[in-house]
Formats: C-alpha cells, structure tokens, sequence
C-alpha cells in the first residue's frame, strides 16, 4: 500500500514538495488560531481566493513585467557579450571597458532608479534600463571567460589552416564562449524579473511591482503576498527554464 501511494502521482507531489506543503499548513494553523485579522496577515486560502478572484488583474500586471523583464534580459545580454566581444580585441579595449561596467554593476539598483527615472522619466523604459544594466555584466564577465577558454591547441590548428582573425573568432572563440554565455542567462534570469518588479514599486509603474505598491496602500495583504508569490513563481520558473536551456547546450557543446 506504501509503495502504490509512493507511486502514484500525489505521492510524488507530497514526496517533492512536502516542505512548501507544511510551510503553507503552519501558516494556515497560525493564522487560525492566533484569530489574526486578514490585515494583519492573511490566510493561504485568502491569497488564493484573491488570486483566482482577479486573475484577469494578475495576468495583466504579470504579463506586462515578464516582458519587460524579458526584453531587457535579452537586451541586456547582447549588450554585454558586445563589450565582451570588444575587449577581446586588445588589451587597451579591455582597460577602458573592464573599470566602467565594474564601477556600474557596483552601484545599488535602489540607487540608481531614482537617478535613471529623473534622466528617462518614471515609466517603462526606466524599467528597462534597469534591467539591462542588471543583466550586462554577468553577461559581459561569463563571455570574457569563455573568449579566452579555448581547447588546447586549437589557435595554433586555425593558424595552421590559415584562418584570418575574423574567422578565427567566428568559428571558434565565439563558439567556445557560449556555455559560459548559458552560465550568465542562468544566473540572471530570475533577478531580471524581481529587478523589474522593484523598478515598477519604486517608481508606482504598472507591473507587479506597481501592483504590490497599490495593494499595501490601499491593507490588502491577501493581494500584496499573492503578487509576491506570483512574482516569485515566476522568477523560479524562468531559472529552471535557463537550467534546462543550459543543460542542452552543454549536452550538445560537449
């Protein structure tokens, strides 16, 4: 009887989840019998009424900071594994480029919002400014690497074949960058969407972030932690999509 509940598909659910399964009945527990006021804080079954009670809301605000975060990512990435490809070249390139996006991924994005909101305004395109800084770096830092990881003997094989330095870094410095490359989407996937999301609260723009603005001003906890988990959902599940992208890359480069 064990092993056929094993095996079945809630035994496989409750076996892989059963610590986010206890967390949400203590919450409900402690919400019940502390008699706590839905301001205070509300219940699991509360957020979830909330959530499926305004679904349309939800998807709206979602959609609209997913994208965001998601052009931006992709901008983003471009951007750095352009630099990247730019210090490369020589040394002075990499001295100039190297210092600066340094200096600008140490800068607090709290800090900086408020700086690129005054220069593009408190609308979408500060939003994804923001995300692109966010995402340059890791890009531009993994890339750097994997340009100057290549397999033993290979430069001196495409020398010997008479490959010009275009070709030399087409067909196989560029190539040799892209597990590298997939190590940077990884890690900055999901902080493209929580960035996004802080982006839109500070700056009380439409998206998730605005939303969870909206929903503390006006006590609506059942609201606010239903965009949290929503915001964080998603944010797991564009990491486990950059996981997977990874692994078939890897699989395919090795």
């Amino acid at each position: 009887m064990t092993d056929i509940l094993l095996n079945s598909k809630l035994g496989r659910l409750l076996l892989n989840y059963w610590g986010i399964i206890l967390l949400i009945a203590a919450w409900q527990t402690w919400v019940y019998c502390a008699d706590l006021n839905a301001i205070v804080m509300p219940s699991p079954i509360d957020v979830v009424i909330d959530i499926f009670s305004n679904l349309g809301l939800y998807l709206k605000n979602g959609t609209l900071t997913l994208v965001l975060a998601v052009v931006g990512l992709i901008a983003g990435m471009f951007v750095g594994t352009a630099i990247a490809a730019i210090a490369w070249t020589s040394r002075i390139t990499s001295g100039l480029l190297v210092p600066l996006g340094l200096i600008l991924s140490s800068i607090p994005i709290v800090a900086l919002i408020p700086i690129l909101a005054r220069l593009l305004g408190y609308d979408i395109q500060t939003v994804l400014a923001i995300v692109v800084i966010i995402s340059f770096f890791p890009a531009f830092v993994f890339t750097s690497a994997g340009l100057n990881a290549l397999p033993p003997g290979s430069s001196d094989l495409f020398k010997v074949f008479g490959a010009n330095p275009v070709q030399r870094f087409v067909f196989l410095v560029l190539p040799s960058a892209v597990p590298s490359w997939m190590i940077a989407l990884r890690l900055t996937a999901p902080p493209a969407v929580l960035v996004a999301m802080l982006a839109e609260f500070l700056m009380a723009t439409p998206g998730m972030g605005g939303m969870f603005r909206d929903s503390l001003d006006d006590f609506a906890m059942d609201r606010a932690i239903g965009t949290s988990l929503i915001a964080t959902a998603v944010s797991t599940a564009a990491f486990l999509l950059a996981t997977y992208a990874e692994g078939r890359v890897k699989d395919r480069w090795s």
